[in-house]
């Protein structure tokens, strides 16, 4: 039996066992698809309301939070930035672009102990602050910046 075949036969097993499952009822879409999100802090156009619909209006500076991003970034396209918190208890990590048309570029969730790290490459159109928004478990927010200039921008720059 030739290995294309056998591919192809193990594929449309598959499909047929997943289409199975649904029309059963076992398997709904809605359980494929990620959790639900925040989708206004994600559509806010400016900081400000973006902050407000992820509940950190107030969030106080705090230098617990650690942001490694290159002082400039010679491509906009993509901008290398590692997010970690010391903060005791952090449950959660937001990540900002100032001048970007959507500002929330992410929102990460820790559970059971995870450490609140993260590795992410941003799309940046031009100079502009890193702002990461940590939640801790009694609901409090603390916030830090780190400005990255931008010689080639990202977004359609």
């Amino acid at each position: 039996m030739d290995a294309l075949r056998r591919t192809l036969l193990k594929g449309a097993g598959a499909t047929g066992a997943i289409a199975a499952a649904m029309a059963a009822g076992v398997l709904k879409p809605s359980q494929v698809l990620a959790a639900e999100y925040n989708r206004a802090a994600f559509e806010a156009k400016d900081v400000a309301g973006a902050l407000k619909n992820i509940g950190a209006g107030g969030a106080t500076d705090n230098t617990g939070i650690v942001i490694k991003a290159p002082d400039i970034a010679e491509n906009g396209a993509v901008v290398p930035v590692d997010v970690s918190s010391n903060i005791p208890n952090t449950v959660s990590l937001a990540v900002l672009v100032d001048k970007n048309p959507s500002p929330l570029s992410s929102a990460f969730d820790f559970a059971n102990g995870a450490l609140p790290e993260m590795a992410l490459r941003l799309k940046m159109g031009q100079t502009s602050l890193v702002e990461v928004v940590a939640k801790t478990a009694d609901g409090k927010f603390y916030k830090a910046k780190k400005e990255v200039k931008v010689t080639v921008g990202g977004c359609g720059g």
